[in-house]
């Protein structure tokens, strides 16, 4: 059984983790976007077998639960893997930005190759990379530190860069992000899909076949 510790960074109203006012009218908080990105994830775990997931946050929000408790939530459930999502800062309404992972600053070769499998991913399926000179970083993020299991902080781009902010509050981003870290998961943790998804897949698969020669026949019948 492979367990994941899932986080979405701080809480809606913690100060400062919004979007910049000039970029984006309504604010938008950092817990919003982090939680969407969250949510999306375990709906497309559902779907696979040998997996046990935990949010380490408040998914509602409200509370913006210390790091200290996050990892000890993480540590006291066994996790395989701590994935933190997090959106980050310091552009000022600037250009720049793009997507970064972080380790903790002393981190094995399994941790490493989880960080590099999820930053991939994320750039290839977004396209966000942006201009970081090291995007594949390491730093004394408490949450990265105190936690005793491979631990990912994921920055999905800047909330107040005038490139990145308009494509990471949309629907788009969060369900393309989302998908290329449940990918990295499944793979590397091993999953399967559950049976029931199996038959669904397939009988999806014959029916795009059928179209596709109906289709083909009334190609043929039109000209």
């Amino acid at each position: 059984m492979f367990k994941l510790a899932l986080n979405a960074g701080h809480g809606i109203n913690t100060a400062g983790k919004r979007c910049l006012k000039s970029i984006d009218k309504n604010e938008t908080r950092e817990w919003v976007l982090n939680s969407r990105i969250c949510s999306k994830i375990e709906q497309k775990l559902k779907k696979y077998d040998g997996i046990e997931i935990i949010r380490t946050d408040d998914t509602t929000g409200k509370v913006d639960k210390t790091i200290a408790t996050r990892a000890k939530t993480a540590n006291s459930f066994g996790a395989d893997l701590y994935l933190s999502i997090h959106h980050n800062a310091g552009i000022k309404g600037g250009s720049g930005g793009g997507i970064m992972a972080y380790t903790y600053l002393f981190v094995d070769k399994v941790t490493v190759d989880w960080q590099k499998a999820f930053y991939d991913a994320a750039v290839t399926y977004t396209g966000l990379k942006g201009n970081r000179v090291t995007p594949l970083s390491k730093a004394d993020f408490g949450e990265c530190r105190m936690t005793t299991m491979p631990a990912i902080l994921m920055e999905c781009g800047f909330m107040d860069s005038t490139n990145d902010t308009p494509i990471i509050l949309t629907e788009d981003f969060a369900e393309k992000i989302s998908t290329a870290f449940t990918e990295v998961i499944i793979k590397k943790g091993g999953l399967k899909l559950k049976a029931t998804e199996q038959i669904v897949a397939t009988d999806d698969s014959k029916i795009s076949i059928i179209i596709k020669i109906l289709n083909k026949i009334l190609s043929i019948l039109s000209k």
